[in-house]
């Protein structure tokens, strides 16, 4: 098994919903995003699959959330967008374009991240 694992970032402000506390007021994170892929099958070239495609990917499910207002957006309509939220929302826009995606990482602090992955 192969493992493989990219990182890139963006920036946003959000709201927890039904939150008692600080983090219902507007605020914002500098995320810190992880993106692992797992398989066995390797190209022609001995990749699992080329950094350049996995972190292009990425960086276009994150551009949907750069630098926005993150409860405004369609996909997070009615939802808290925790990071629990955010990490299963990347995970599934990845997936769509990579199959072999395991699991993200969505940190919002350097002490702090949620992860999502499907056994």
């Amino acid at each position: 098994m192969h493992e493989l694992k990219v990182e890139s970032s963006f920036s946003a402000a959000h709201h927890l919903l039904n939150y008692n506390g600080e983090c219902e007021n507007q605020h914002g994170h500098n995320w810190k995003v992880e993106a692992y892929i797992r398989g066995t099958e390797l190209d022609k070239s001995n990749l699992l699959i080329d950094f350049k495609v996995l972190k292009k990917e990425l960086n276009a499910i994150l551009d949907m959330l750069d630098h926005k207002d993150i409860n405004e957006l369609p996909q997070f309509k009615n939802i808290s967008p925790s990071s629990e939220m955010l990490s299963k929302f990347i995970y599934e826009e990845l997936k769509k374009k990579i199959p072999c995606t395991y699991k993200i990482s969505v940190w919002e602090t350097e002490r702090a991240c949620a992860s999502y992955f499907e056994e």
